[in-house]
């Protein structure tokens, strides 16, 4: 990849450190059907440390069209917004300028994006080093850290409409 540069400065790819994309889907209030949710974290784990990361993952968001801190974006509407969903054969491909990850999506969460049309897409700032790959997170820590209100906050929130292939 390439170093970005936007407005606001410089980041490298070694300074986001570690990216991670975990998924979850449920009935919101008022709702009549499931919502799926995309919640996408650092581990802190940069070569320049946790605040440092954040620093760069806040300019790769910016030079990405999301806005951190600010209210739901929604990415259907808005052509600035360079974030792209694909949901095939039960996963979930997140594309950013500086991230893509893969979702292995179970069947009910890939049932709510088809049936919604679209994902709620929150990019956290905040690291998140306790939730690693291969070990498994409770819905309670899920929970916990996505509804701090400092990650709540400090992330980008966008509503990212689903692409297939077909």
């Amino acid at each position: 990849m390439t170093t970005p540069k936007t407005s606001n400065g410089t980041y490298t790819e070694a300074q986001l450190g570690t990216q991670i994309l975990i998924g979850w889907s449920g009935r919101q209030p008022d709702a009549e059907q499931d919502t799926a949710f995309l919640l996408a974290y650092s581990l802190g784990d940069g070569q320049d440390g946790p605040e440092v990361g954040r620093e760069a993952l806040r300019t790769a968001l910016d030079s990405a069209g999301l806005q951190v801190g600010g209210p739901i974006q929604d990415a259907s509407i808005s052509p600035n917004i360079q974030v792209k969903l694909l949901v095939e054969a039960g996963q979930a491909v997140l594309t950013l300028p500086h991230l893509k990850a893969q979702y292995p999506a179970p069947a009910e969460w890939v049932a709510a994006a088809l049936g919604q049309g679209q994902v709620y897409g929150m990019f956290a700032t905040s690291p998140w080093p306790e939730a690693v790959p291969g070990q498994p997170v409770s819905e309670d820590r899920l929970r916990a850290f996505a509804t701090d209100e400092e990650v709540v906050r400090t992330s980008a929130h966008c509503l990212l409409p689903v692409r297939s292939l077909g």
